[in-house]
């Protein structure tokens, strides 16, 4: 079902299978995009590849969180603190104990989830506003918790730690970061396609039912505290990949790189893709990554000015994001093709 049906569908009193927020592209849009993203990096500069690598890392950071907001309804201002072990999980792996870099995403990834299923078991007794105050203070500690003292002869301290950039396998001439680009969107094409499914899936109803009314859903036998954990699991393992896949990028961690306001752009990506609407997590990677720069490009005086206008106009033309504007092309398209 195209986006523009699902949101004409809301209307309805009929209750779909699907959950609705679950929203994806098209079939044909999907592999337009898909194809676009495997060609333009034949023929732009390196420095062009790294943003791109960097918009899809992104990306998946932000899709986590809009899989534990849009998807459980459950506030999070604390994403930055499971990309920052995630980040140092691939780091140290890579460069202390010699682990292939492929290896350590699937590892980051599941310490990540078991990190984020403990804090959720707390996190139970807090909603709305009492959790992103909670998940702020997480977000908050986890820099200085970086710089412990019995740390740094594996994470290297406040000084951080260099990672290196792995080669293209089997003698493939390419450059570093063209492999590395090429590699982090099979990743995130594979994390995409198994979120889309998870939402998809009774987890995904479960999810959606306790967003939408926690008492309904408990009443109708939906184990609340399981779900709300697992989602928080789940979201924190994403990120967990995203940092893993993050360091390697940059080809450096440190303490100072994964503050609060790593956290802030990530939830304000979510807020631009449009909560809950997959494809916007995307969008909304490229709005934190590019839009500073435009504002920079501006006046560099005043670039921090100019960018809280930018996202004031965002906000106030597109108070839904991405997934407005993709409503509003799908359904003209469809009366185009009716004329």
């Amino acid at each position: 079902m195209s986006a523009a049906e699902e949101v004409v569908a809301e209307g309805h009193e009929a209750v779909e299978a699907v959950p609705k927020r679950a929203m994806t592209l098209g079939t044909g849009t999907s592999l337009v995009v898909v194809v676009l993203l495997l060609i333009v990096p034949l023929f732009t500069k390196n420095f062009i590849i790294f943003q791109m690598t960097m918009l899809l890392i992104y990306g998946l950071a932000v899709l986590a969180l809009n899989i534990l907001t849009g998807g459980s309804g459950q506030f999070s201002l604390g994403q930055s603190a499971f990309y920052a072990i995630g980040a140092y999980i691939s780091a140290v792996l890579m460069e202390q104990f010699n682990v292939n870099y492929a290896l350590t995403l699937p590892i980051s990834g599941v310490l990540c989830f078991g990190v984020g299923f403990l804090f959720g078991k707390p996190a139970l007794r807090l909603s709305g506003v009492y959790l992103a105050l909670a998940t702020f203070a997480l977000a908050t500690a986890m820099p200085q918790l970086l710089k412990l003292n019995f740390l740094e002869q594996w994470t290297g301290g406040v000084q951080g730690l260099v990672v290196t950039k792995p080669d293209a396998p089997f003698g493939l001439k390419m450059s570093q970061d063209m492999w590395l680009y090429y590699f982090t969107l099979a990743v995130t094409l594979a994390i995409y396609i198994f979120s889309v499914n998870l939402l998809r899936s009774r987890s995904g109803r479960a999810f959606m039912a306790i967003r939408d009314n926690e008492i309904a859903a408990s009443a109708m036998g939906v184990d609340v505290a399981l779900y709300k954990t697992l989602a928080f699991g789940i979201s924190a393992g994403i990120t967990g990949v995203a940092g893993g896949l993050g360091a390697i990028a940059v080809q450096f961690v440190a303490p100072d790189s994964y503050t609060i306001t790593l956290a802030i752009s990530l939830f304000l990506g979510m807020v631009v893709g449009g909560v809950g609407w997959l494809p916007g997590s995307f969008v909304g990677a490229a709005f934190i990554i590019f839009v500073p720069n435009i504002a920079e490009s501006i006046s560099k005086g005043l670039s921090g000015a100019v960018f809280g206008v930018l996202l004031f106009l965002v906000i106030f033309l597109v108070p839904h994001g991405a997934r407005q504007i993709a409503i509003v092309g799908q359904q003209l398209i469809g009366k185009l093709r009716k004329t």
